[in-house]
């Protein structure tokens, strides 16, 4: 098989195997934000992270499994706790519980993540993974990413971010950085005898941008991005986070991002969330995205 081929293959393996509930429907009401031990859904096994569900599904627990349930438009979450058999109702009401068994409980929150910023997590996967197949330029064919590791995709939502890249065994390294509209009329430069730079002059919301890395008069690699809107950026900022918040917290956050356009910093969330959830590998797919 070709590599493209086998590239399209993979991208549809993931899709059907991890992300194809996610557009389940369009009565969806709710999604699945965590999941543990044998959970079926109207019958079927092994239902995938972030599906989508829609009123009157029917939920079946085995002992010690949990599920969490996150409803679209009014934002509250319910834990359900089996062994059981519970039914998808709607907001407000949650989840009727069908049998004598089990536990529910439920939590406020702030999130509304939409239907089609689920379907946007699959589509970022498929795409990301066509293109590490082909070439690590393939989605900015006016750039050469080389070494440049951060920021070299999609956007970002901050306006000093940390640039980094690795190390090619240079004593030091000149970075510079542009309007993507003027390449070659640089508005900031520094040095570096590592592999990271910050800036000290701050980026303007919602512009594209270049910036380059040079050593020994080579040039490493060229990079293309754009920052957020300033209400986007002041959006991710509130709803970041603390590192030891609740699983289901932190994987709407990454959703969030992903929502975006902020994908690089979206896969960090995701190898995070992989790392401590062995048992879901749609994150460790989504984590290993490049």
């Amino acid at each position: 098989m070709k590599p493209f081929a086998r590239s399209l293959a993979l991208a549809g393996f993931l899709i059907t195997s991890f992300f194809g509930p996610l557009a389940q429907a369009a009565d969806s009401v709710a999604f699945l934000t965590d999941i543990k031990g044998e959970v079926k859904i109207d019958g079927a096994p092994r239902p995938a992270l972030m599906s989508e569900l829609a009123k009157g599904q029917k939920l079946a627990l085995g002992k010690d499994a949990a599920v969490a349930v996150m409803f679209i438009a009014s934002g509250e979450e319910v834990l359900i706790k089996g062994p059981g058999d519970f039914e998808v109702d709607k907001p407000g009401k949650a989840i009727n519980k069908v049998g004598q068994t089990g536990q529910i409980t439920s939590r406020k929150t702030d999130w509304k993540i939409s239907s089609q910023a689920l379907v946007k997590v699959s589509q970022t996967s498929s795409a990301s993974i066509r293109m590490r197949s082909l070439n690590p330029s393939a989605g900015n064919p006016d750039t050469k990413i080389g070494a440049l590791t951060y920021p070299v995709r999609g956007n970002i939502a901050a306006l000093q971010p940390v640039f980094t890249w690795q190390s090619t065994g240079a004593n030091a390294y000149d970075v510079a950085l542009a309007l993507a509209s003027e390449p070659d009329k640089p508005l900031a430069a520094g040095k570096a005898n590592g592999t990271t730079h910050k800036f000290s002059t701050r980026l303007k919301p919602d512009t594209e941008y270049v910036w380059t890395v040079n050593a020994g008069g080579t040039e490493l690699g060229r990079g293309k991005f754009r920052t957020l809107a300033a209400d986007a950026i002041l959006d991710v900022e509130k709803r970041k986070p603390a590192d030891k918040a609740a699983f289901s917290d932190r994987l709407l956050y990454a959703i969030l991002l992903n929502d975006l356009g902020v994908t690089q910093d979206a896969q960090a969330v995701w190898a995070k969330l992989a790392g401590e959830r062995a048992d879901l590998p749609e994150l460790a797919a989504l984590g290993k995205i490049k």
